[in-house]
């Protein structure tokens, strides 16, 4: 069981950032929030050194591609967790297109390195600042982004597999 509302942590971020945050819970008890990219680096620096709430545990960083959100093409999101708390906060920015830039947390949590790499990899989130940003899972000349909604998913130039095949 948590020790942390959500209004808590509104409030105890409030008064020590003098920014207003606004939390959700979703159905898995997890806070949720939406910032904007300038804020993002003090808000995660004040959540891993503050001692009420303790987020000192990234779980994950990864993103999510919505082609048809024009100037905020990309949302990042960070998974925290407050081990002292039992309390789980996803933190999600949105980046555009034409500059998906966000500043790397390496400073923060070592762990961000391969996680901002792999999103890197998968989507080019380019994490200003990150140490040694190269793929990291697939190969070096790729210069497509996978799991951005624009990649195809089937190889045209393959000829063992006609959509025939799969009923299409």
């Amino acid at each position: 069981m948590r020790t942390l509302t959500k209004e808590q942590i509104e409030q105890h971020i409030s008064d020590h950032l003098g920014s207003p945050l606004s939390i959700t819970e979703d159905e898995y008890g997890i806070f949720n929030t939406t910032v904007p990219l300038k804020q993002l680096y003090q808000l995660i620096l004040f959540l891993f050194k503050d001692e009420v709430l303790g987020f000192q545990f990234l779980t994950d960083i990864c993103a999510v591609h919505y082609p048809d959100n024009k100037g905020n093409e990309f949302a990042v999101v960070y998974h925290l967790q407050s081990m002292q708390n039992k309390t789980r906060l996803r933190i999600k920015i949105f980046v555009p297109l034409e500059k998906p830039e966000v500043p790397t947390l390496t400073g923060i949590y070592a762990s961000a390195n391969w996680m901002e790499r792999e999103t890197y990899d998968f989507f080019g989130i380019q994490f200003l600042g990150h140490p040694n940003l190269k793929r990291i899972l697939n190969m070096d000349e790729m210069s497509a982004f996978p799991m951005r909604k624009e990649y195809p998913l089937e190889d045209p130039t393959r000829e063992d597999k006609a959509d025939f095949q799969f009923g299409r």
